[in-house]
């Protein structure tokens, strides 16, 4: 690929990627052809009232109604992706988390963007929007680096609604073996934005993933660091039994809530409010194939597919952190 605008991270088997912040348009140029990611969902669940008491849910009432109708019901967002609002419950958690059209908010992995299809035009106007990614120069084989050319075609495709996106290059050290395929993954460090500026940081079923990279910590404090006082670190994760081992449920996709806060806390957040919102009672916790039996992966094909479409997406924690000193 020609050199552009963009300061180019240089090979990724077997040295760490430099630390970079960019923009879509510097890259958009450079990538004519991206392996697009089906976005996956959450699970099916009732709303309730939080059960823990704390900071207060804040919600913009002033903000016209028509924003989140145009955020959720836009021509951007699939069809599909619509159907799965009801499983998802996406306004009602993003505001929960405190998101107004007019925050600074942080996504971290944002994998196939199903949050980012809504927060982008939510925040377009007034708001800001950064995306915590891999490097779009990483090896074709790794799902993070087609994802984020994904996002970058997609912002050449619809300004309107994704062109005041910004990126932020995790730096990590991706090792691939002789066949091509990613061998490990090593994440270095993660730099989100000037400390301090964030209004809100979220972050969607990913928290096992870092677990297994032994990479929790570090983002998490990542998410601390760029924070203001009294900013909000929100977490939906995939949950496991009570008093499970994370590391073995974590293989499986699932973390102990436990676990969460523990690491939360560990980085400098107060536990402000959890909610059931996400919450799925007919989740078992038990499969051979993990989290990914579920719809909507459904890894186990027509093999016992009403069943899994019966107990429906996984059971998730939505926990609102807090960073202290307002």
């Amino acid at each position: 690929m020609p050199e552009r605008s963009v300061r180019r991270l240089g090979p990724v088997q077997s040295r760490p990627m430099q630390r970079m912040r960019i923009s879509f348009a510097l890259l958009a140029l450079s990538l004519s052809a991206c392996t697009k990611q089906a976005p996956d969902t959450a699970t099916p669940a009732t709303p309730a009232t939080p059960e823990q008491p704390g900071t207060e849910a804040t919600v913009d009432a002033e903000a016209p109604s028509d924003v989140w109708a145009v955020a959720l019901e836009g021509s951007h967002r699939s069809d599909e992706n619509k159907a799965r609002d009801q499983f998802r419950h996406p306004k009602e958690t993003l505001q929960f988390f405190g998101v107004t059209p007019s925050s600074n908010v942080v996504e971290l992995a944002p994998g196939g963007g199903w949050y980012t299809e809504i927060l982008a035009p939510l925040l377009h106007e007034q708001g800001k929007l950064t995306l915590s990614v891999s490097s779009p120069e990483g090896p074709q084989s790794y799902y993070g680096t087609r994802q984020t050319q994904a996002f970058i075609e997609k912002k050449s495709a619809q300004p309107d609604v994704y062109g005041n996106i910004e990126l932020a290059i995790t730096d990590s050290t991706i090792e691939t073996g002789e066949d091509g395929k990613v061998k490990s993954i090593k994440v270095n460090a993660m730099d989100l934005g000037p400390a301090g500026s964030a209004d809100v940081v979220l972050t969607f079923r990913s928290s096992h993933g870092w677990y297994r990279r032994e990479a929790l910590d570090l983002a998490y404090k990542a998410a601390f660091d760029v924070l203001k006082p009294g900013g909000v670190f929100g977490v939906v994760q995939h949950r496991a039994a009570e008093g499970a081992d994370p590391s073995q449920s974590a293989k499986a996709g699932y973390m102990p809530e436990a676990t969460i806060i523990a690491a939360a806390k560990a980085a400098g957040f107060e536990l402000g409010e959890s909610s059931e919102i996400n919450a799925n009672p007919k989740d078992t916790k038990d499969y051979e194939g993990g989290v990914w039996t579920l719809p909507p992966s459904l890894s186990k094909g027509e093999t016992d597919r009403d069943k899994y479409l019966a107990i429906g997406e996984s059971d998730r924690m939505t926990l609102k952190f807090v960073k202290p000193g307002a």
